[in-house]
């Protein structure tokens, strides 16, 4: 696991703070877009249970609970499109977005994580981004 993976991956367990843990991401001196995009975007389609068209409650509610406005582009193209549409558009978002797309999916992936934590990967599942001390 790099650095940016095992950071994603203590927000989403709360080892970092939601807040903090996205300054740290988005600061870090070798951030790049399109690495922290493609990683939260497998995270993300990972972590849904529904691989048919990767929506679950615990991803409608991540949407509807992100920490920006409304109206900012990445959280409208979320509620928007269906996933696979959202993430295509979100790839290519102009740059003046890129911050806001992604502290949209860190909230994402934060949210569906915990559900997957609680619920399918319950008692030492063996993954080893669950087991970062």
């Amino acid at each position: 696991m790099n650095k940016i993976e095992r950071t994603i991956n203590e927000i989403a367990q709360d080892k970092i703070e939601f807040n903090e843990g996205c300054k740290k991401v988005l600061s870090d001196l070798d951030f790049n877009f399109e690495i922290v995009f493609n990683c939260l975007r497998n995270y993300i389609f990972n972590s849904i249970p529904e691989k048919t068209n990767y929506n679950s409650q615990a991803y409608q509610n991540a949407i509807q609970t992100i920490p920006l406005r409304a109206t900012f582009t990445p959280v409208v193209i979320l509620n928007s499109f269906s996933t696979k549409i959202a993430f295509n558009k979100l790839e290519k978002i102009t740059e003046a977005e890129r911050s806001k797309t992604i502290i949209a999916l860190l909230w994402i992936f934060k949210q569906t994580d915990t559900e997957r934590r609680n619920s399918v990967c319950q008692n030492d599942c063996g993954h080893e981004w669950h087991n970062i001390e």
